[in-house]
């Protein structure tokens, strides 16, 4: 890395990205903070193992520990790295992941897929609304298209004949969960259960007052200062750095 960062922003929802860049950006004004991106093919099965690799191969050039922070399905890959290798990691902020942590809005999907006579659209339709409130009728196919794209092209472990469950992952760096207290894929309660599990004295949990399972791209200022007021806590961040963009392909 030709200038070194403090907090690493994981994705491996390229097609959803867009819905982090807010938070980014806030962030962004006060530490350095690079985005690492894992994709794959439609040919590849998706597989948190090698994603891991890949991680833990891009993060053996930083020779420091780093904040890291992840959505989703992005966060359980955080999750687990920060089993693994707790001295490389600073703090490890999750957004959206319960005390199962490998629940996701496509378990919801493929559970209502096997539940529901409806087709695909109608249900990706449906789960627009139930992951953003109530969008303008012009953008439901857009968005809608969107998460079309993301079955395909993300890292989530489930499928239409399967989904997983994890146990809760208790792991000894600071932690702070955030979520959305209008959720309905990471529910209230699914974040609550995550304060049994804190080992470290610094880890604590952050409920949004809205903005569903994207809470963090429409309250971004919001949840920046959660963030930033958790990392001062740990270790107060430097003069400001500015923004990189960091990309890492899946093999």
């Amino acid at each position: 890395m030709s200038t070194i960062a403090n907090a690493l922003w994981l994705n491996v929802s390229p097609a959803l990205q867009g819905f982090d860049r807010p938070l980014q950006q806030e962030l962004a004004q006060h530490t350095s903070i690079a985005q690492w991106e894992y994709r794959q093919t439609l040919d590849e099965p998706a597989s948190l193992e090698t994603a891991l690799v890949v991680l833990h191969d891009y993060l053996k050039q930083h020779h420091q520990p780093i904040h890291l922070l992840g959505h989703s399905t992005a966060g359980l890959l955080g999750l687990l790295y920060a089993r693994q290798h707790p001295e490389r990691v600073k703090s490890l902020t999750l957004l959206s992941v319960g005390a199962n942590p490998a629940m996701d809005w496509q378990a919801h999907y493929y559970a209502q897929r096997r539940l529901l006579p409806c087709d695909q659209r109608t249900i990706l339709q449906r789960m627009v609304y139930g992951l953003l409130g109530c969008p303008p009728r012009d953008r439901t196919e857009k968005l809608a298209r969107v998460l079309e794209q993301d079955l395909y092209q993300s890292l989530s472990p489930h499928h239409l004949l399967k989904t997983m469950s994890l146990s809760p992952i208790a792991v000894e760096v600071p932690l702070l969960v955030c979520g959305s207290v209008d959720d309905t894929v990471i529910d209230p309660n699914q974040l609550r259960n995550w304060q049994q599990y804190f080992l470290h004295q610094d880890s604590r949990l952050w409920v949004c007052p809205g903005g569903r399972y994207f809470f963090h791209y429409f309250y971004a200022h919001q949840v920046s200062e959660q963030i930033i007021k958790f990392w001062n806590k740990i270790f107060p961040l430097k003069a400001l750095v500015t923004y990189q963009n960091v990309m890492e392909i899946g093999v």
